[in-house]
């Protein structure tokens, strides 16, 4: 196997989104300060679309890589699911 599994783009994926979830949220926060709206808006919306669909990109990497090279994996997998908690932490932290 030539190429990286970080190389994968079922690797990076998950990650990007992660990153990009994020980013809505502190653009969010910066933009809006981090009271509770009234209704959802647009940030709200893409950060759960976001969120919910790099769980099936997750379990696809995992499906794939686990049984090939399970300690890359692995590590990958690790990787892919701090980056997920980092999304989820300031919604949790500041109750957004």
């Amino acid at each position: 196997m030539s190429k990286s599994i970080f190389a994968r783009p079922t690797a990076l994926i998950p990650l990007a989104m992660s990153l990009a979830a994020l980013t809505v949220v502190l653009v969010h926060i910066a933009l809006f300060g981090a009271a509770r709206e009234a209704d959802e808006g647009t940030a709200t919306h893409l950060w759960q679309i976001l969120m919910v669909a790099q769980l099936p990109v997750m379990a696809f990497f995992a499906i794939k890589w686990l049984p090939r090279v399970p300690k890359q994996a692995i590590g990958v997998l690790a990787l892919q699911t701090a980056g997920y908690f980092a999304a989820l932490a300031p919604v949790f932290l500041l109750g957004l």
